[in-house]
């Protein structure tokens, strides 16, 4: 009985580390993430969400991780507006997202996204083909 008390704890413990979430699902899911080409360094591209207030552009390419591994990538249209490529992506790490376009007529597209940082809604990758 002394050791209850003890017990009850790691098992507070583990459960908590258990319910957990990666950051891909807690930070990146459902958000529409736009470069920030402005605060870009070197290699490391930045992408902000949408809700950003960003200064005037003549667009901006970004894209949107959803749920079940699809990818919506979003380029510059030829009318400046926004044209959206479907996708997919899979979590191969703990930082690094695997991401795949199908061909459509073109070629197979792949790309690994390695997250550098997420915090305060700034996000900053590097990009890497396979």
């Amino acid at each position: 009985m002394k050791y209850a008390s003890l017990l009850c704890l790691l098992c507070l413990l583990f459960l908590a580390n258990t319910c957990k979430k990666n950051t891909i699902e807690t930070e990146l899911i459902g958000k529409v993430w736009l470069h920030s080409f402005e605060e870009d360094e070197g290699d490391i591209t930045v992408y902000r969400p949408n809700t950003y207030d960003f200064p005037p552009s003549r667009g901006r390419t970004g894209f949107a991780l959803e749920e079940g591994g699809v990818l919506k990538q979003y380029d510059i249209a030829p009318t400046d507006g926004l044209e959206e490529h479907l996708g997919k992506w899979k979590q191969e790490d703990k930082d690094k997202i695997h991401v795949q376009f199908d061909g459509n007529g073109q070629p197979v597209q792949k790309y690994t996204i390695e997250i550098v940082s997420l915090k305060d809604d700034v996000l900053k990758i590097r990009k890497s083909t396979n």
